[in-house]
């Protein structure tokens, strides 16, 4: 879009107004639009800061906002317009319906936007495409199956049974690591704590002796001077370092790719996200082509919504090997994400006229992969978190009583 600074009389007087538009034949339509007066001039400018202003306060006052929906309510929303559509209900009716059911604000807005496209002539696709940040592409792909083969209450109700899987191995991964996520919250208190309140009492004794001091009571002394004096610089540092490295990660598509193949690589972290990746991707793969989408469009929404980048790029290997016209299982091959056997299931369903069936086997193990891990989350981290109060309670243990018994010895005690 540009900006074109429009000069017009209007009752004798030179006046200028901001015109948004294309070209400056466009420009010059929406003006006689406006109907302010005679044009004199039209000159091309840069975006006012006014107008940047205003969009600002716009963006940041209208309900819909640049992240997911909400899956509950969007889930709940999805199955009460699954059922109001079965029973034969006009598509800007049961919006309708919805929105009045509905007290997500982002979901009424939404909800309100594609019902007016709709009464407008839009198709529900073409409705909901805006959206797609907001609602996900899988939404649309299922809606444009919907509309294609004449079911949508059924392909809207098995989007609401997507959605709701997805939902619940998050629940899953949030309930598995409560336990040692509040232990490790518990432990960096009780530390803090011990540094900030009990070091700074033996701070003195310490100091006083002549002694030469262990290393152990020399790094509790440090960590105290350190939190002490710097505590709120290395917090607003780090703060900053990691607000720094957000903003790069979500603008530089490298650093993207290299974070987040190195954290498949962490313990425990990924594996969860590995196979949590896996899974929900042959999952909707699978649901996508049973329904009759085809293949490529199918990929398409399967990666779409898998969040670590660098898993995205490699199973978007797989769309362009199937549009070189290779097979499925040769292009799951060349992504590199799969192991061999899971390869030689899908070569065994291809061949047989079965990949339906064998994708559902792959989605089981993948699903059976991550609930073992998350049932084993505890007992794989608890070896871990002993290690480190072990660790931290003899620093502690050494860097006090050390120097204590040697100022003991020294004095014939």
């Amino acid at each position: 879009m540009k900006f074109f600074d429009v000069e017009y009389r209007r009752g004798g007087h030179k006046k200028h107004t901001i015109v948004e538009a294309d070209n400056r034949l466009d420009a010059m339509k929406k003006f006689q639009h406006l109907e302010l007066g005679v044009a004199v001039k039209y000159k091309e400018i840069a975006e006012p800061l006014s107008l940047k202003i205003q969009k600002l306060q716009e963006k940041y006052n209208s309900p819909i906002k640049n992240k997911r929906a909400n899956i509950e309510n969007y889930v709940a929303l999805l199955r009460q317009l699954a059922v109001m559509l079965d029973a034969g209900m006009p598509i800007n009716i049961c919006l309708d319906e919805v929105v009045q059911a509905t007290e997500d604000t982002m979901l009424v807005a939404i909800m309100k936007s594609i019902r007016d496209d709709i009464e407008g002539g839009q198709s529900f696709t073409e409705s909901v495409r805006p959206f797609s940040q907001q609602l996900g592409n899988l939404s649309i792909s299922m809606i444009y199956l919907g509309e294609q083969t004449g079911a949508l209450s059924e392909s809207i109700h098995k989007l609401s049974e997507i959605l709701q899987t997805i939902h619940d191995n998050r629940v899953k991964l949030k309930k598995a690591t409560r336990y040692p996520m509040m232990t490790i919250m518990a432990m960096v208190i009780a530390f803090s704590v011990v540094i900030t309140f009990v070091v700074p009492q033996f701070k003195d004794i310490f100091e006083s002796s002549s002694a030469e001091l262990p290393f152990p009571t020399r790094l509790l002394l440090w960590i105290e001077h350190a939190m002490t004096y710097y505590g709120p610089y290395i917090i607003v540092a780090a703060a900053i370092m990691l607000g720094i490295y957000l903003y790069i990660y979500n603008r530089n598509e490298k650093v993207a790719l290299l974070s987040d193949k190195i954290l498949l690589k962490i313990y425990i972290v990924g594996q969860v996200t590995h196979y949590a990746m896996m899974g929900r991707f042959v999952y909707i793969f699978n649901v996508l082509i049973h329904a009759g989408i085809p293949i490529v469009d199918a990929l398409k929404a399967a990666v779409g919504v898998v969040q670590n980048r660098y898993m995205k790029q490699q199973f978007g290997l797989i769309i362009e090997s199937i549009e070189e016209g290779k097979s499925l299982h040769e292009g799951f091959e060349e992504s590199g994400m799969f192991e061999r056997m899971i390869l030689q299931m899908l070569k065994a369903g291809e061949d047989s006229g079965a990949l339906n069936t064998m994708l559902e086997k792959i989605t089981n193990y993948y699903n059976a992969k991550y609930d073992n891990i998350i049932d084993n989350v505890s007992s794989m981290i608890e070896p871990i978190l002993i290690a480190a109060i072990a660790g931290f309670v003899l620093v502690l243990a050494l860097g006090i009583f050390l120097p204590m018994w040697s100022m003991a010895d020294a004095m014939g005690m």
